[in-house]
């Protein structure tokens, strides 16, 4: 990734645009503050969830021998 101050990308901006789509994110910084410029298809990457949530719960490891059953329980009294 590459480096850029502020007023060097804004001279240069046609060059910091091209090459956040040929070659990935630049890194444009101001007084020790930085943003990163990426193209539109590297954004909506990172948008995109690689599976969905019950995907991801049903590829959980199976564990057989736990058993998740419960007594029936009603409490206890409580004198008001």
């Amino acid at each position: 990734m590459i480096e850029w101050r502020l007023a060097e990308a804004k001279n240069k901006f046609s060059e910091v645009f091209t090459k956040a789509l040929e070659e990935g994110p630049q890194r444009v910084t101001r007084r020790g503050k930085a943003v990163i410029i990426v193209s539109e298809e590297e954004f909506c990457k990172g948008q995109e969830p690689e599976q969905s949530f019950i995907e991801f719960l049903l590829s959980a490891p199976k564990v057989p021998e736990l058993d998740l059953t419960r007594e029936r329980d009603f409490g206890r009294d409580v004198e008001w």
